[in-house]
């Protein structure tokens, strides 16, 4: 790459080298490269997932639900990892868009799937009548909030988090774009915190379990490398103050390490089969175990 301008060719063609960190998982085609089955286990759902921020938004629920004494979304959580195993024709089957989450509900008389964070998390809800109020303004702005951070969230990880961190050339002006816009979401967060304990109003929802895992991680300055230092996120004491509230949570601390391959090996389950995972099966007790 050079710093000449670039002039955008009249048909664009797909360069293979020309992506960074990414560039041998993306691509302009959808659908499979290789024929892979999924597995099954024992539990009403599986899920095939990895810890990123989209990931975790489900498996804290699945905990969340878990610990509020829902005991049938009891489930599986298999490894995907995002290095070409999303385009097994198994997890295809399951999202044609080849992005983790992806689930299989398999708690009636015919298994169907589920993909897209968001419609997990409010299929859950609707299923076990949980973090998601029934109706009328409560309702409403919970899932208002849910699709915010769904159209938001693109612009803090595909737009600044690449190109901040990830690009294989650091572009002032996409990062400043980006990191302006960044800024901007930041500040809608801290200004509805100002008044309501949750991001929805008082009630915890679904609606933080979505918005948590990127923005408070950001403001925990746990993604992107320096990423929180660089945009300032001390300087949003409501979005701190609640960051912390969410963090604390017995479960949300369990959602964050399932399907984890990153950080201290003791706060990684990659997989989770039975709630007894967390106190046997973390990476630190497999690697003393070998």
């Amino acid at each position: 790459m050079t710093d000449a301008p670039y002039t955008p060719p009249k048909v664009w063609t797909w360069d293979k080298e020309n992506g960074g960190k990414f560039a041998s998982t993306n691509r302009p085609i959808a659908g499979p490269t290789h024929e892979k089955e999924l597995p099954t286990g024992k539990h009403p759902f599986q899920l095939y997932s990895l810890a990123t921020p989209n990931g975790q938004k489900v498996t804290i629920m699945f905990e969340e639900l878990l610990a509020a004494g829902h005991t049938g979304a009891e489930y599986d959580a298999w490894l995907i990892r995002i290095d070409g195993n999303q385009f097994g024709s198994g997890f295809v089957d399951v999202n044609p868009n080849s992005k983790i989450p992806a689930l299989i509900d398999r708690s009636g008389d015919k298994p169907f799937r589920v993909f897209e964070s968001g419609a997990i998390l409010v299929h859950l809800a609707e299923k076990f009548g949980a973090f998601l109020p029934k109706d009328g303004e409560a309702r409403a702005e919970t899932l208002s909030w849910l699709f915010w951070q769904m159209g938001s969230a693109p612009f803090l990880g595909g737009g600044f988090g690449h190109f901040y961190a990830y690009a294989p050339t650091k572009i002032e002006y996409a990062i400043d774009r980006y990191a302006m816009e960044t800024k901007r979401q930041l500040d809608v967060l801290d200004r509805q915190l100002t008044n309501n304990e949750f991001i929805a109003g008082k009630d915890y929802s679904i609606a933080d379990m979505a918005i948590f895992p990127w923005y408070g991680g950001l403001a925990e300055n746990a993604i992107y490398g320096d990423a929180g230092t660089f945009l300032d996120v001390q300087s949003y004491k409501n979005l701190q103050r609640w960051t912390g509230t969410i963090a604390a949570r017995p479960a949300v601390k369990r959602g964050r390490m399932v399907n984890r391959t990153s950080g201290d090996p003791a706060g990684q389950l990659r997989e989770r089969h039975d709630a007894s995972d967390f106190d046997t099966k973390t990476q630190d007790k497999l690697e003393a175990q070998s």
